[in-house]
């Protein structure tokens, strides 16, 4: 994400970073060449002017031409700022009242329907809630199957009433069903149009007047840039809605709406699409997003997802193992289990400080770790647990089993040689040794 924005960011900075003399003269052109980056990234020439000159006059006034490493200050200030335009800090869902009731808004294929279930399953699975989503498209009989298929998905109660054409009943009767049937959160996914118009409007004032929710969301497809942040204003300006939730983000290598929605609407982001599975949702840290768009990475967010699967009792195995000189393909399988549950390859890429850049041109598959998976399953179980006795004969079955070559299986096996030395070494403190075994390794 962001892709476009990072690289003229990184180039409009360089000077700065670089060693040379930095005066007010270059200080200005890095601006100017920072703001040409975010008008390019469809951020408002008004709000991208604004910000180059908040960032030019903390500088100035900051002394940064005559400190000591001014092209890091340089990068920290128009970090600290962009964080600041993106919101400052990040902000929670209200999930007060029994049952808390979230209102979702939006134009029709910004992605309601989907991020309703997605924000059901985060409920349901990180905030232990018992969530009931509910179906007030009176419109689209295919939007109700929709929200039925998602809530399928994430093993979530779906209420719907599709003889009734009135979505302020609905949304009362699934409230109803909801008190009497212990669910503690309700998720009313409404009726979108094609562009803002009067009758959409006055339909979801009516159902916000009607339930009081404890949160009403604007969803917003990220990738259409300013006229995200237009439609979120006009939006904003009847409904006066509580948050916005950028979807498609994994997909916009431009930006705009992200860095200039809330100095338009003052509505915090909350939350943020990051793919198409149910479990692609993250709270969105402004912080965090400027240290991504700056190329800093976002080290944070990648060890909370790691986090979220990491057994302690498997992780105590695993040591014993590493240990004892056990560690087998069925570990490494198990392993790259727990990688892909957490999100997708480039996502996590793009996590890790300079990462990012270093992997511009390459395009990182999902499905990258299917010929790794399909040689470990046609090894045998010995074969899985002793590498060593894999011979040449085995060798040729095994990549025949798997539809891989040979060399294939020989460069797993050379690389899982390595990672267990690497392994073992950690666990022995062997640091300098297992340096110079990364520096030789893909």
């Amino acid at each position: 994400m962001f892709e476009s924005l990072s690289d003229k960011l990184d180039n409009a900075l360089h000077v700065l970073k670089g060693h040379g003399q930095i005066t007010e003269v270059n200080v200005a052109e890095t601006l100017k060449e920072v703001r040409r980056a975010l008008v390019d990234a469809d951020v408002n020439y008004k709000i991208a002017k604004e910000f180059t000159n908040k960032v030019k006059e903390k500088a100035l006034g900051q002394d940064v031409l005559t400190a000591l490493k001014p092209g890091q200050m340089m990068v920290k200030l128009v970090k600290d700022e962009l964080t600041q335009l993106m919101g400052g800090d990040a902000e929670g869902i209200n999930l007060s009242g029994n049952p808390s009731i979230i209102l979702m808004s939006g134009l029709q294929g910004s992605g309601k329907t989907t991020f309703s279930g997605k924000l059901a399953n985060y409920l349901k699975t990180k905030k232990t809630k018992k969530p009931l989503l509910v179906a007030c498209d009176v419109y689209r009989p295919a939007a109700i199957n929709q929200l039925h298929v998602v809530g399928d998905q994430v093993g979530v109660e779906v209420f719907s009433d599709e003889g009734n054409q009135d979505p302020v009943a609905i949304s009362k009767a699934a409230i109803a069903h909801a008190k009497a049937n212990g669910h503690n959160v309700v998720i009313i996914d409404t009726a979108g149009r094609l562009a803002v118009d009067e009758a959409m409007m006055t339909e979801i004032a009516n159902i916000h007047s009607a339930i009081q929710p404890q949160e009403t969301l604007f969803v917003v497809d990220s990738m259409t840039g300013q006229d995200a942040v237009n439609t979120a204003k006009a939006f904003n300006d009847r409904l006066n809605f509580d948050g916005v939730v950028l979807t498609k983000l994994d997909g916009d290598t431009r930006g705009g709406a992200a860095i200039s929605i809330k100095s338009v609407v003052n509505k915090p982001i909350k939350f943020i699409g990051t793919g198409e599975k149910m479990d692609a949702i993250d709270v969105f840290y402004p912080s965090r997003m400027a240290d991504r768009i700056l190329g800093m990475g976002d080290v944070v967010s990648l060890v909370e997802r790691a986090q979220e699967q990491y057994d302690e009792e498997e992780a105590r195995k695993l040591q014993k193992k590493i240990a004892k000189n056990e560690f087998g393909f069925d570990d490494f399988l198990n392993q790259l289990q727990q990688i892909k549950k957490m999100g997708s390859m480039k996502d996590l890429m793009g996590m890790i400080p300079g990462a990012g850049k270093m992997l511009k041109d390459v395009e990182i598959d999902d499905d990258a770790f299917k010929p790794i998976e399909a040689i470990i399953h046609s090894m045998t179980p010995e074969e899985r647990s002793k590498p060593s006795v894999i011979n040449a004969s085995r060798k040729k079955r095994i990549g025949k089993g798997s539809g891989t070559s040979v060399q294939q299986v020989n460069q797993l096996l050379k690389q899982f040689s390595q990672m267990s030395k690497m392994m073992k070494m950690m666990q022995g403190g062997g640091g300098r040794k297992m340096m110079q075994m990364m520096k030789g390794m893909k």
